[in-house]
């Protein structure tokens, strides 16, 4: 934004700081205007015809501002992607223990990355890879749904999993 001596337009519309138009008038008049009030000449309309500014405190509204961007960025929420390593031979005990991770996890708002590895000659059985992932994705339906569906990606198929949106 620009404000007081870098407007350079001849003629500006003018807001007062309460919020009444002042009317059409110089650029010169309009920061004449602000400093006998001790605000300042902001412009906020560039592409209007003519430029709209507003006379105001430039430096409350930057802390105003910066106030609410902070406010919104501490609202908001971060979701992390967690990963789950799994492998083609994986016991249930092993397999349920990875599951209640995984449930941890998408009870707490992050998505789940769960990685399938082959080694060796277990890729010549990728079709028993995708039922293990279809297995791990139902044991998680209740609390995610499957965001891609497992994809072979080198040696590794990956799936992800997105929390259900709380009701």
């Amino acid at each position: 934004m620009l404000i007081n001596e870098d407007i350079r337009d001849k003629e500006v519309r003018v807001i007062d700081s309460d919020g009444s138009q002042l009317g059409i008038m110089s650029s010169e008049d309009a920061l004449k205007l602000a400093l006998s009030k001790n605000l300042d000449l902001v412009k906020i309309a560039p592409q209007a015809v003519p430029p709209v500014c507003r006379i105001m405190d430039y430096g409350k509204y930057r802390f105003e501002q910066a106030k609410r961007e902070k406010e919104a960025r501490k609202n908001q929420k971060v979701i992390e992607v967690k990963e789950i390593r799994l492998s083609l031979n994986i016991d249930t005990h092993d397999f349920e223990t990875k599951v209640n991770h995984a449930r941890k996890f998408l009870q707490s708002g992050n998505k789940v990355k769960v990685a399938l590895r082959f080694r060796g000659r277990e890729m010549a059985h990728t079709n028993m890879g995708n039922g293990i992932m279809e297995k791990f994705a139902q044991a998680c339906s209740d609390v995610g749904n499957v965001d891609k569906m497992p994809k072979m990606e080198g040696r590794s198929m990956v799936m992800f999993i997105a929390a259900k949106p709380a009701k």
